[in-house]
């Protein structure tokens, strides 16, 4: 399935830095560096090969956090369910929500998704990412394995679980050691959930992606 600190830039802290890329939820990637590398023949690995190459290109473009936010959000929209990921996100309460605050919320849930990836991926330190060919399948779902490997440090194993969408394959969660970042997501949405409902959880979104786009 992130945090603001100096200390993220590559630069500096190749550990911290590849632990916050990883955990941003949204979240991901795969790229082979060179344009000369052949996309992945798997279409699920193909689209998250796609959003990296485009996340690797914002990085070295430069600009600021809002600028790169402005570059991100479509390859953000295309390489993430990013409905179904709000739906779990918000776990039992999103039934009885109404359609314009599901809606609502996944409008926020975009916009904390990018701001994120906007965030963490400040600066082009010389990260590259390596996709496994060997992509598995867990029931109708399939599993992307990716290393990313900070010039200066040991390889971040992240995995992503990929689903089916009438726009083709797209990225529902990302493991980070283990760990689903979308449960993540889940375990902190339930508080303002349980307080304020879709508003309370609204103005949470906002106030976190605010933070990030600073």
């Amino acid at each position: 399935m992130a945090t603001s600190s100096a200390s993220s830039r590559s630069a500096r802290a190749p550990t911290r830095r590849a632990a916050l890329l990883a955990a941003a939820l949204a979240v991901a990637a795969v790229a082979f560096g060179p344009a000369a590398f052949a996309a992945p023949a798997d279409p699920a690995a193909a689209r998250v090969d796609a959003f990296d190459n485009t996340l690797l290109a914002t990085m070295k473009s430069g600009g600021g956090v809002k600028e790169r936010a402005r570059k991100l959000t479509p390859a953000v929209d295309a390489a993430f369910d990013i409905p179904t990921m709000t739906r779990f996100a918000v776990g039992p309460k999103w039934a009885q929500m109404t359609p314009a605050q599901q809606k609502t919320l996944i409008d926020a849930f975009t916009r904390l998704s990018v701001a994120s990836y906007a965030h963490n991926f400040d600066k082009y330190g010389g990260e590259r990412f390596d996709i496994d060919a060997n992509v598995q399948a867990r029931g109708a779902d399939k599993i992307v394995q990716v290393k990313l490997i900070p010039p200066h440090d040991k390889p971040v194993n992240l995995i992503y679980r990929m689903r089916q969408t009438p726009e083709g394959w797209k990225i529902i969660d990302v493991y980070y050691d283990g760990v689903s970042q979308l449960t993540t997501r889940r375990s902190d949405f339930a508080q303002p959930v349980a307080a304020g409902g879709a508003e309370g959880l609204l103005g949470h979104l906002n106030t976190l992606t605010e933070k990030l786009l600073k």
